[in-house]
């Protein structure tokens, strides 16, 4: 599972003209999920996301976590995150995991982020044709791989 966080000061998804979800401060995470992939994989992201400290603290550090600074997430699912560009020019989608696999995979880290950050998140609409609005603050963006835990 392949995931990138930013960091936003407001962030939101549009399918079909209509706002799927919204979100003020809080962390904007793109998913991109593989076969390969298990409820492992959905804890250990789930975990680091919420626990993540990369709000800044009264002196201006990055020392807070989503629950201290009390933000929010908006999730979107994204299989362009595992796109292999070795060969050629066009990206190639193979280790995409197709919607069978994929959507029930999504919605247990949808279950999972509700869980341990201890409310509702928003999300975007599997599948979709998304239109995604993010005001990036700082800029903050982290990449994760739960394949490759740096």
């Amino acid at each position: 599972m392949r995931i990138v966080i930013q960091r936003v000061s407001e962030a939101s998804v549009t399918v079909d003209e209509k706002i799927t979800g919204t979100i003020r401060m809080g962390l904007l995470v793109l998913m991109g999920i593989e076969d390969a992939d298990t409820d492992e994989d959905i804890t250990w992201l789930s975990n680091k996301i919420v626990n993540l400290r990369i709000f800044n603290d009264e002196n201006e550090v990055m020392n807070l976590g989503l629950k201290e600074v009390n933000g929010d997430i908006l999730l979107v699912s994204q299989f362009t995150l595992h796109a292999s560009t070795k060969k050629g020019n066009r990206p190639s989608y193979i280790k995409a995991s197709k919607p069978d696999f994929a959507v029930p995979m999504y919605e247990k880290m949808i279950s999972q982020l509700e869980n341990d950050l201890g409310k509702k998140i928003q999300t975007g609409i599997f599948g979709a044709d998304m239109k995604v609005k993010l005001l990036n603050d700082g800029p903050v963006t982290i990449v994760m791989d739960s394949k490759n835990k740096e």
